[in-house]
């Protein structure tokens, strides 16, 4: 097993410069998401979002974006989840995207709230017919067996062979509102650059943060 201490990384593959920041962070958001996607690497919008219960209590996962705009970034999940149940009595989110191969990060701190039903139709209605079965069928975060799991899998397909799948009423989007969006390029010597843009009275404002 090796010395996990002793493990180093050389970055040096860009710069964040103050001077050619973009006032708008969703702006920049989309030209590094744009990198991402160009680099072919795998999931590019995997999240690791945290949420917290009402006592405090932190938990993350990683989950898909599926959605960003001036209004927020968008994830859909199971209503009965325990991140939802989270949202439910704490409506407030993070998460961060890591991606090494460009030596960046982003880090996103917000409100929630639950996107439209039309919005959460049409998404749903777009993924995979398999997709949606699962979607459907699944209790998420319940304790369940994989025989219980394909037994109802197998309930949902029988009853939407006619009628296609529905989005069941407790399946839907969140839409995470960014108070704080922050972007990490890795640098030589660990002078990072870290750029906070921080929504204050309706306007973002820059600042450099240290490494």
């Amino acid at each position: 097993m090796g010395n996990l201490a002793d493990l180093r990384e050389s970055y040096g593959r860009g710069e964040l410069r103050e001077s050619t920041l973009p006032e708008d962070p969703i702006r920049l958001f989309g030209n590094w998401m744009a990198d991402a996607i160009e680099s072919k690497m795998t999931d590019p919008n995997a999240i690791a979002l945290a949420t917290a219960d009402s006592n405090g209590q932190p938990s993350v996962r990683i989950v898909l974006l599926k959605g960003f705009g001036p209004d927020g970034f968008v994830f859909y999940t199971n209503y009965s989840s325990r991140k939802a149940r989270e949202l439910a009595d704490n409506p407030k989110a993070s998460f961060c995207l890591h991606w090494p191969i460009l030596e960046r990060q982003i880090r996103v701190v917000g409100s929630v709230e639950k996107v439209s039903s039309a919005e959460s139709d049409k998404y749903f209605q777009s993924r995979p017919y398999e997709s949606q079965l699962s979607a459907a069928a699944s209790p998420q975060s319940a304790a369940v067996s994989m025989d219980e799991l394909l037994a109802m899998r197998e309930r949902v397909k029988s009853l939407s062979a006619e009628s296609g799948v529905q989005r069941p009423e407790n399946w839907g989007g969140y839409r995470i509102i960014p108070e704080e969006i922050e972007f990490w390029q890795g640098r030589p010597n660990r002078l990072h650059d870290r750029i906070r843009y921080q929504k204050m009275d309706g306007t973002w404002v820059i600042a450099r943060l240290a490494p």
